[in-house]
């Protein structure tokens, strides 16, 4: 089994990597085979709207770093994808991340008219988390929902959620023993529920 954690943090090394590395290690546990990615590392241009896609199955407005994950994606048969929460929401990396898996969603000609998926049907699943400053799941907004709702949408089954909050601090989870055990319990889970 292959997992592919994404970590949408702009920042390397806080407390979105350090989670994300807890989470894989648990599935590691388990026997999967991981790759961590770090969208800060890729450029990715936000989504035009052009729709080329809709005919070319793929983005032909642009050759960035999308192209390069797009077959780590379609070979991973989960994902697990994190962001810190950005005044309610996702960071910028994360939203065109989401945007440009836009070419894996297959219309009809119609419009508005039905649409189906690439994934649908290949039994994927999701894990999605997201650290937030403050300690009230009010705080956290819906950086939870914006990664989960889109990847459901595409056929994805998103099997846990991991919201952690009351972390601003660089790493601070690192100091957490319980939030870094419920991460490594999260992983092993997430893999267990699909052997």
């Amino acid at each position: 089994m292959k997992i592919l954690g994404i970590s949408g943090s702009p920042r390397a090394g806080g407390n979105t990597d350090t989670l994300l590395r807890a989470l894989l290690a648990g599935a590691e546990a388990e026997g999967a085979e991981t790759e961590a990615v770090y969208l800060r590392d890729y450029a990715i241009h936000p989504c035009t709207g052009c729709e080329r896609c809709r005919k070319d199955l793929t983005c032909t407005r642009f050759l960035d770093g999308m192209h390069l994950l797009y077959p780590k994606i379609e070979a991973a048969d989960g994902l697990i994808l994190g962001s810190p929460t950005y005044n309610y929401n996702v960071t910028p990396e994360v939203k065109a991340f989401i945007d440009r898996l836009y070419p894996y969603y297959l219309f009809s000609d119609e419009r508005p008219g039905p649409y189906s998926s690439y994934f649908i049907g290949k039994n994927r699943h999701a894990l999605v988390f997201s650290v937030a400053e403050q300690s009230k799941d009010s705080e956290r907004g819906f950086a939870i929902e914006a990664m989960q709702r889109p990847l459901e949408a595409l056929g994805f089954t998103v099997a846990d959620t991991l919201p952690a909050e009351g972390y601003f601090k660089k790493n601070a989870v690192a100091g957490d023993d319980a939030v870094q055990e419920r991460a490594h319990t999260a992983g092993r889970e997430f893999v267990r529920g699909r052997i």
